[in-house]
């Protein structure tokens, strides 16, 4: 299954990197970006460079880097990381152009690529970023777009002003590309599991199947809210059977069960791991 959560974790804080990968996250994202201070960029890569040689393979599977922007002079520095760390997969920030991805593919052949939708430009290149050789998923930067586009995001908490056009071309962008449905962003307020799941809904709604997290309190909650209830695990099971009797002229309780039906349903199954 594709991740649920992202759960980051500050580059330069390595006692915390254990404690991530049991978290129960599917994901963690260690940062080099913007949890980290340019005079501690060096130290956190020589953190995250000596942890990764010291774990295993199955968990260095889990670890995505976020690196800085392409734009920054620490970029190659960082991409220099992965490729001697041996870690396939990086977020990349302020993602508006293919070129931006190519530049990771050159510097570390293979890499599966996260690009973070955080601006303007970033929405209106969407597509461009989705269908680039190596994007494996698009992850909304809701707050960085926020003010790139100035806008007041708790001025609806159910309802985020302003990010649903953004939003719906990102999940678009995704489908159209044959990726995995993209990843919404951080609720900053960590002791609050209604306004969590509010905005977990909210991205549901837009297409999105996955998370980013910022406290390991959220994850939980989060994969729970993910997970389809057991009457939505009997529906889909109940489809399939009755397809499997009577293939193409299936009826359940009184209603026809035509293609879309199926699909859901399997879709369903898949969410829950089966």
């Amino acid at each position: 299954m594709d991740p649920r959560t992202y759960l980051f974790v500050p580059g330069n804080r390595p006692e915390r990197f254990a404690k991530a990968l049991a978290s129960g996250a599917d994901a963690i994202v260690l940062d080099l970006e913007d949890a980290v201070a340019p005079s501690a960029k060096s130290e956190a890569r020589d953190a995250i460079a000596q942890w990764c040689g010291e774990i295993t393979a199955g968990d260095r599977s889990r670890i995505v880097v976020r690196v800085n922007e392409a734009q920054s002079t620490n970029f190659a520095d960082d991409l220099k990381l992965l490729r001697e760390a041996r870690i396939a997969c990086v977020m990349l920030p302020k993602a508006e152009s293919a070129s931006q991805v190519q530049a990771v593919g050159a510097l570390v052949p293979g890499a599966s690529v996260l690009g973070l939708i955080e601006s303007a430009r970033g929405v209106a290149k969407a597509s461009e970023v989705a269908g680039a050789e190596g994007v494996a998923r698009l992850v909304f930067g809701t707050l960085d777009y926020a003010l790139d586009l100035d806008l007041d995001l708790d001025s609806a908490e159910d309802e985020p002003g302003g990010l649903a056009h953004a939003a719906s071309v990102i999940a678009i962008a995704s489908r159209v590309a044959g990726l995995a449905g993209p990843v919404a962003g951080v609720t900053p307020q960590i002791d609050d599991e209604r306004r969590l799941l509010a905005d977990l809904a909210w991205s549901r709604r837009h297409g999105f199947s996955a998370k980013l997290c910022i406290h390991p309190r959220q994850v939980a909650p989060i994969h729970a809210a993910l997970a389809p209830s057991a009457q939505a695990l009997d529906w889909a099971r109940r489809v399939l059977a009755a397809e499997a009797a009577s293939p193409g002229a299936a009826q359940l309780d009184g209603r026809m069960i035509d293609r879309p039906v199926v699909l859901q349903a399997q879709r369903t199954l898949h969410r829950a791991g089966h």
